[in-house]
């Protein structure tokens, strides 16, 4: 059982809103895919099921698209029409990306649907929100996550080179993300009022206020932050944190030893693997440290920067010595967070990820084989995540 079983949500099909569809059908709401003629676009974006070009192999459409249902509509002809408002008459949900005056000009938008369904929860996932003339203009997740802000804080300590995209939609998934968060608070103050409500989700607003310090640290004092190499952006940089490890992969190290219990950890590493360097003795006095460790002295108090970079160094003594597999295990042991880096490839295959369930097999009837998709982005005990089944097949005329 599901908190979302029994919840009939309409998703008009957009590349910008299929993330949010998936997770709320992967959640076990009753998600019926409405596309245009011919399908939905991202139907021909590659790669494809063993290179096969067709509507029915797009990867692509196959991982935003599992465990819903699909239906085709031209919104444009007046049966179709009627039949969509006739789908909304009993929905829960609607979730659209639409032209920001298409609906309305086809009477399909929330103040005409809601007369005749005062229960609709009317979502609109738009780039720039639904009064923003922007919102009609072309856009990509590029552009989006330039417009957002994330992409400044994305890059190398070498500001000669151009900042650095996330790569997987991530412009997309964050106007998502907030439109199913929105989605359950609106399910939740159904159950008080008895009514729906518009949710006008503005993807570059949502990215806006996930860059972290970036934007309110222009908004409070108009300081600028900086991009470094695997590191927070910040205004004033500070030090790497990457390391080649023994067999030449990379890791990031995070956030070094703080507390006293973790230089004791990192010490008890150091000695097993008989490794010795100058400033070790620093580690031995975070190691007997009386009471908490106050980071907010560091680059003023001799001794507790000292005991502070000592703790990176050691760090960096022990990855010049072990495998980077070997080192991340040892730092999660320590209670330290590391991570070593891997390729998407890499970190799919990994254990950890795999423990998760981060590997799911899809049956498909019209493949031999099952087809392993990602798993789940989260876990919520009330709302179990599954894919019930694969994309729906495109229905021809």
């Amino acid at each position: 059982m599901s908190v979302l079983d029994g919840i009939k949500v309409i998703e008009l099909a957009n590349e910008r809103s299929a993330f949010a569809g998936k997770l709320l059908a992967d959640m076990g709401a009753d998600v019926l895919l409405v596309e245009p003629p011919g399908g939905d676009a991202s139907r021909n974006y590659p790669p494809f099921y063993k290179d096969e070009v067709d509507p029915d192999r797009s990867l692509y459409f196959w991982h935003y698209n599992t465990s819903k249902r699909g239906a085709v509509l031209d919104l444009e002809n007046d049966a179709d029409r009627a039949q969509l408002q006739s789908l909304l008459d009993d929905a829960d949900v609607l979730i659209e990306s639409e032209p920001t005056t298409r609906l309305a000009a086809l009477g399909l938008d929330y103040p005409q649907t809601s007369e005749r369904n005062p229960r609709l929860i009317h979502v609109a996932i738009t780039p720039y929100g639904r009064n923003e003339p922007l919102s009609d203009l072309p856009s990509t997740d590029l552009t989006l996550m330039a417009a957002g802000g994330p992409v400044w804080n994305c890059g190398y300590d070498d500001h000669a080179l151009p900042p650095v995209r996330g790569w997987g939609n991530q412009a997309y998934h964050t106007g998502c993300h907030f439109a199913v968060m929105s989605v359950f608070t609106a399910l939740l103050a159904r159950l008080e009022s008895g009514r729906g409500q518009f949710i006008d989700v503005s993807i570059t607003a949502a990215l806006n206020v996930t860059t972290e310090a970036g934007s309110y640290n222009w908004l409070v004092n108009q300081t600028t932050v900086q991009r470094q190499t695997g590191r927070h952006a910040a205004t004033v940089p500070t030090g790497e944190t990457q390391m080649r490890c023994a067999d030449g992969r990379w890791v990031n190290t995070g956030v070094p030893p703080r507390f006293p219990q973790e230089f004791a950890k990192l010490l008890a590493w150091l000695n097993t693997l008989q490794l010795d360097f100058p400033e070790k003795v620093f580690i031995e006095m975070g190691a007997n440290w009386e009471g908490n460790f106050n980071l907010s002295l560091i680059g003023s108090d001799d001794t507790v920067t000292a005991i502070f970079m000592a703790g990176r160094q050691g760090l960096a003594t022990i990855a010049e010595s072990v495998s980077a597999q070997a080192f991340f295990e040892g730092c999660q042991h320590a209670g330290l967070a590391v991570g070593v880096i891997n390729s998407p490839e890499e970190a799919f295959e990994d254990p950890h990820f795999v423990a998760h369930g981060m590997q799911v097999p899809v049956g498909h009837d019209d493949l031999p084989e099952p087809v392993v998709y990602p798993g789940p982005p989260f876990s919520l005990p009330k709302a179990p995540w599954r894919i019930s089944g694969p994309a729906p097949r495109l229905k021809r005329t």
